[in-house]
């Protein structure tokens, strides 16, 4: 009599095979200058801000965010080269960094203009609002980059996780080409679609990590668009 073996649970490859498209694949190493300049873009915006809307010394978070960004940049993998482990750390901890310096100054921001009287400020006012915003798409378009799937380097891999993101040419792969595979600036539109429309456009957020950064996102632009320049658009009128 023949003993029944018990079937085996199946492999995470197994599952996106079976899955379809829609698991996605391990991907290309692909280039890291487009986030790293990203990353230089809000650092710019973050320096031009008015002086009301920054927190301590002008120079003290540019400064702490491009001594993080640095040994990134001259890290960075290339080829075949494996990436140091404690990038990513760092990665994340820019990123922090970015966030809360941007959320400090839309608060200074709304400070100020629920407190100001004063008309000649409104320019300013309005100016640092658009900067705020820029700066929302930037830093959550690099949030996404650098976490969907576990990150650039994790994507590379075949045992990476399920995709946070569901872009549509993973459901339709006849609309792109052979492995097919988001780079960061699918992640931007991705940023900029959700700052502008305050929701979801083409690619949906499927884990719950995604959903709060997407709720977030959102949030923060709801408020610096429709609360803050409207009533900076006010003091100039």
């Amino acid at each position: 009599m023949e003993q029944e073996i018990p079937p085996q649970s199946p492999t995470k490859k197994e599952e996106r095979d079976r899955h379809g498209a829609a698991w996605g694949k391990p991907t290309r190493r692909e280039a890291h200058w487009p986030a790293q300049l990203a990353v230089l873009a809000a650092i710019l915006l973050y320096l031009t801000l008015p002086g009301k809307l920054v927190f301590g010394p002008a120079w003290l978070i540019p400064v702490l965010e491009l001594a993080l960004l640095l040994p990134l940049v001259f890290t960075a993998p290339r080829g075949e080269q494996e990436a140091f482990p404690w990038r990513r750390v760092i990665a994340l901890g820019l990123l922090g960094i970015i966030n809360l310096a941007n959320i400090a100054s839309l608060g200074l921001l709304i400070h100020e203009l629920l407190s100001g009287t004063s008309r000649a400020l409104g320019s300013h006012l309005l100016l640092g609002a658009v900067q705020i915003w820029l700066t929302n798409i930037i830093v959550f378009a690099l949030w996404y980059w650098e976490l969907d799937r576990g990150g650039p380097e994790a994507r590379m891999t075949a045992e990476h996780s399920a995709p946070d993101f569901l872009f549509p040419q993973m459901i339709t792969p006849g609309s792109a080409p052979p492995n097919w595979a988001p780079k960061f600036m699918d992640y931007f539109f991705v940023s900029f679609t959700n700052a502008t429309a305050f929701s979801p456009t083409d690619t949906m957020p499927l884990t719950a990590w995604a959903k709060m950064l997407f709720l977030v996102q959102a949030g923060t632009s709801l408020l610096t668009v429709a609360i803050v320049a409207a009533r900076a658009v006010n003091i100039l009128t």
